[in-house]
């Protein structure tokens, strides 16, 4: 009989890799925490949520999937990543509602960004790219997207096109669930790493206090049919393929 493998069981089995990302989680942890405390102490018990969410899933990940007998530098990136994410998500449940989140969140946000690219980067010069790899990054992008869209939400900038620019992805997920081919591997796409850059850089310019409602709005809603298009377009892909 098929023995079934417990959440325990498979990481108390966890060596090399999976190992190293977790004991890697932990050490982000503490840092993570300060920031988010210093963003919003209200948020700081979110800020541990996602981030020990997200490291579950990526170590549990790594197990299954990972092909590679090391790390890298670019998991550590993302990673890091990760836990700025984590930081961020603190200032969802601030206490200055009706404002926008700030600096601190803006600069925080656009570091985030600047590192995306730079794992892949790593991994291809390392000789460590995996499918695994490419996943745990773009979920760190999605993460880093719906955070901001939730904090900005909260406070009460812009409006709901923000639902559309932070929860596309996990509505296309959900709705793979339904409909199995939505599924289905995509070609790598220039147009879609480059709509992701200008959804969350539009959302950490949002974060910054430098905009008005005038302008704020319109900026939204024109990035959130950009991120509506490049979703349609990979659609129309996947019912071509079935």
């Amino acid at each position: 009989m098929t023995r079934v493998v417990s959440l325990s069981d498979r990481f108390a089995g966890l060596h090399g890799p999976g190992r190293s990302l977790g004991l890697l989680g932990i050490a982000v942890a503490v840092p993570a925490a300060f920031l988010g405390w210093t963003l919003s102490p209200p948020g700081l018990p979110l800020t541990l949520a996602v981030l020990s969410t997200g490291m579950v899933l990526a170590v549990w990940g790594m197990a299954s999937h990972y092909p590679h007998g090391r790390l890298g530098g670019c998991n550590v990136v993302t990673t890091v990543r990760l836990a700025m994410v984590a930081a961020l998500s603190a200032v969802i449940v601030g206490p200055s509602a009706g404002m926008v989140p700030g600096w601190a969140v803006a600069i925080l946000a656009c570091a985030t960004l600047s590192l995306d690219g730079f794992d892949g980067w790593l991994a291809r010069r390392q000789g460590l790219s995996s499918a695994f790899g490419a996943r745990f990054d773009m979920e760190v992008d999605s993460a880093l997207a719906a955070v901001l869209s939730l904090a900005l939400l909260a406070h009460g900038r812009a409006g709901v096109e923000l639902i559309l620019l932070g929860g596309a992805r996990y509505a296309f997920v959900a709705a793979s669930l339904f409909l199995p081919w939505l599924g289905a591997a995509l070609p790598d796409s220039f147009r879609r790493k480059a709509v992701c850059v200008v959804q969350i850089g539009v959302l950490a310019v949002l974060s910054a206090p430098i905009l008005s409602d005038g302008v704020a709005r319109p900026l939204a809603v024109a990035a959130a049919v950009l991120v509506a298009w490049s979703f349609w377009r990979d659609i129309r892909w996947l019912v071509a393929q079935r």
